[in-house]
């Protein structure tokens, strides 16, 4: 079945929304302390707990909208239920920290199976969205799998050094503008590898 058309605020406000949504609920509730069943949590742990369900439902939302989520976001949705729920059960902020360590290194894995059977796992997710030759694919996928393995290295260094506002700062802008970046930066392969390019020669 294919794809059903939705607008592109729309989708943007689904996927983007929760995490935005997050970093403003961090920074009204970073500082206060809340009682539950006489356990106390700190914001963090409770603004979690609020991520989670609402995440879940923009992607529920978007499912219905569009009639299909990438594993992507299906993988991103499971982890962020296991370490999100881990942080809240055992009132432990580090388990959600985790989370996007275990996520880049789970797709960067993913990533370099493929390329030692020498396929390209990610041409199955986003051939319909970038043309490229089969070399192509290959030079972007390692060169992704390298960047999914420094990202994850990235995360653990700044969780661990630094403080937790700090983190949240970096996830939220730092993480999604790394990945901006990344493709920015990957014109050229773009331009040289293009199937579109290939084919009119």
């Amino acid at each position: 079945m294919s794809d059903k058309t939705v607008s592109p605020m729309v989708k943007t406000v689904l996927e983007f929304g929760p995490i935005l949504g997050f970093f403003a609920a961090y920074l009204w509730l970073k500082d206060r302390t809340f009682t539950f069943g006489g356990t106390d949590y700190d914001g963090f742990v409770v603004v979690t707990a609020g991520f989670i369900p609402v995440f879940l439902i923009c992607m529920g939302i978007l499912w219905k909208l569009t009639g299909h989520l990438s594993k992507m976001q299906a993988v991103t949705a499971v982890l962020l239920v296991v370490f999100g729920g881990l942080s809240v059960w055992f009132n432990d902020p580090r388990f959600f920290k985790m989370k996007p360590t275990i996520i880049y290194l789970l797709f960067g894995g993913i990533l370099a199976f493929g390329l030692t059977r020498g396929t390209s796992y990610l041409q199955y997710v986003m051939e319909g969205v970038m043309p490229l030759t089969q070399e192509g694919w290959m030079i972007l996928t390692r060169r992704l799998m390298y960047f999914f393995f420094a990202l994850a290295a990235l995360n653990e260094v700044v969780w661990r050094t630094m403080s937790e506002e700090s983190w949240v700062y970096f996830k939220t802008f730092g993480l999604t503008a790394a990945i901006f970046l990344f493709f920015m930066s990957q014109a050229k392969l773009f331009s040289e590898h293009s199937a579109d390019s290939s084919e009119d020669v």
